[in-house]
């Protein structure tokens, strides 16, 4: 598995999976979420990364939305914050 992130602008990314299917996914990430979510203490990146591990463990890459805001992720996983909290840690 090989998860690519590519920024497209400062808010907007492609993540790229790969898997036995390659999927695209256009991600939002705002400088407000990914402070809410790491205290900036991850960039962007990173965060996105371990977002995908933890979504990757739960689906498979063509489950996962083509289009989303980093924070919808908590409505169909209410957990993913407190795993982010211990990924800080």
């Amino acid at each position: 598995m090989l998860i690519n992130v590519k920024k497209i602008n400062n808010n907007e990314f492609m993540v790229i999976v790969k898997r036995k299917t390659i999927t695209e996914h256009v991600v939002v990430l705002s400088d407000q979420t990914l402070k809410k979510l790491t205290k900036n203490l991850k960039t962007k990146e990173e965060l996105l990364t371990f977002s995908f591990k933890f979504l990757l463990e739960r689906e498979d890459n063509t489950s996962i939305l083509g289009t989303f805001e980093l924070s919808e992720i908590s409505k169909y996983f209410p957990d993913f914050s407190c795993h982010i909290e211990k990924w800080l840690k």
